[in-house]
């Protein structure tokens, strides 16, 4: 195997993994949705950036953080991708616990045409017929789902728009995973800190009332932290085309989470472009697996020519 296909395996286990992870949030914000969106993202800034601080001492990478923190090239995309999280986390965890999670899907939906359009468009990425096919599926479902969920249409697009355009950013960024998140959470801390002690001293602080969220809440830095850490090293190995149809994986899990575990309802339409979108996901894999096959066979055959 060359290592541009051990680049590429390695980066397929990544954004499998942390769409997997994305997948079941919807459950982990269900369990602590006694407390506010904004103060679940304050909180998720705050325990993210002292995890992540741990981590650069541990590994002994401060140099590396301030080298990026020093290329103002990198700040400014880096200022920029902290802004679009932080309104997707925002969005996000309000759908979630307002009874919004097929919308929130939804936009997990959409996102991933809007990153095969930019990969297309700006990175200049060429998609083969059948991964052309595949997002033909994937677009049906989606306008499928779009129409019949209009009142809430605006959550899906914030969720679109922001993460795709995060990911672009991010590809194109020259800063590895792990300071590139530290960067992004730092840049986020000095809204995060001051609404937290504003909450503190107005004694409408929603942490610690309740066991269960206490325990969960701390652990929101390493449930932010490690998907996202998996999903810039698989952008870097894949193409953006391919990081969106693989995110379909999340919103479906999400999907499904919000019709079984929560009620939501799920009529013909929506049943409908669910089998769309993974027929789509399922001829992209597909495809990808056979283009891998046949560059490894492709690559033996030569070798043995020799």
């Amino acid at each position: 195997m060359t290592n541009s296909d051990h680049d590429i395996r390695r980066g397929y286990i990544y954004g499998i993994s942390c769409y997997f992870i994305w997948g079941g949030l919807p459950i982990y914000f269900k369990l602590i949705e006694d407390i506010g969106p904004t103060e679940v993202v304050a909180q998720r800034v705050a325990w993210s950036a002292l995890l992540l601080l741990v981590v650069a001492l541990v590994r002994r990478d401060l140099a590396s953080l301030f080298s990026s923190m020093a290329n103002p090239r990198v700040m400014a995309a880096l200022s920029a991708s902290a802004l679009l999280i932080g309104v997707n986390w925002l969005v996000y965890v309000w759908a979630t616990t307002h009874q919004h999670i097929l919308a929130a899907s939804l936009g997990y939906f959409l996102n991933p045409l809007i990153s095969v359009g930019l990969g297309v468009l700006l990175l200049k990425e060429r998609l083969r017929p059948m991964q052309m096919v595949a997002i033909g599926f994937a677009l049906l479902g989606v306008v499928m789902l779009a129409l019949s969920a209009l009142d809430t249409l605006w959550i899906s697009v914030v969720l679109a728009l922001s993460f795709a355009l995060y990911g672009l950013i991010r590809k194109v960024t020259p800063v590895e995973a792990l300071p590139g998140l530290t960067i992004e959470t730092l840049l986020l801390l000095p809204f995060a800190v001051p609404y937290l002690l504003w909450l503190m001293a107005d004694g409408t602080m929603a942490f610690g009332h309740r066991p269960l969220s206490t325990i969960l809440v701390p652990l929101l830095g390493l449930v932010t932290s490690v998907p996202l850490v998996l999903f810039a090293q698989a952008a870097r190995r894949l193409p953006l085309a391919t990081i969106g149809v693989l995110q379909y994986l999340a919103p479906s899990l999400q999907f499904l989470a919000g019709y079984l575990l929560y009620g939501e309802t799920l009529d013909s339409t929506r049943l409908l472009s669910f089998v769309a979108i993974w027929i789509g996901l399922a001829i992209f894999t597909h495809d990808a697996l056979s283009g891998l096959w046949q560059r490894r066979g492709a690559e033996r055959r030569a070798q043995n020519a020799e």
